[in-house]
């Protein structure tokens, strides 16, 4: 597949995620009493099994070599669930505290920060086609 269908692709399944995020960042912000790092840390890892899901079924489905899917999610949570868990939240905390961003609004500039290395990190390891991956650990 074409990379620039395959970025299509990924940023439609990363627009769904992130109102998926939003909703989730939300709902957990309230149930949680305004902690707004446990929050997100909890949304985050919501959207990333719903991100995971769409990008197997939709976004690299070319890619399925006999990986199982277990092993495509352990290598996506590695990458992109490593990038988005710390990097989200400490954006969260420079433009929250730091800059005194809205809450919303900073987490829609962490995401966007985030998204081109999980792109790079989904295409060239975490979805790679048998030994093509980066030369990261093999999971």
């Amino acid at each position: 597949m074409n990379r620039i269908v395959r970025w299509g692709r990924f940023s439609a399944v990363g627009a769904m995620g992130m109102m998926v995020q939003m909703g989730a960042l939300l709902l957990f912000n309230r149930c949680l009493g305004g902690h707004y790092l446990w929050a997100a840390a909890v949304a985050l890892e919501v959207t990333l099994l719903h991100n995971f899901v769409w990008h197997w079924h939709y976004t690299w489905r070319d890619r399925r070599d006999g990986v199982t899917p277990v092993r495509r999610l352990l290598r996506f949570q590695i990458s992109n669930g490593l990038v988005s868990m710390l990097g989200n939240p400490v954006l969260m905390r420079v433009l929250v505290n730091g800059a005194h961003m809205p809450l919303v609004v900073s987490n829609l500039l962490a995401i966007g920060c985030c998204s081109m290395a999980n792109f790079c990190l989904g295409d060239g390891w975490a979805f790679a086609r048998g030994r093509h991956a980066l030369g990261l650990p093999r999971f």
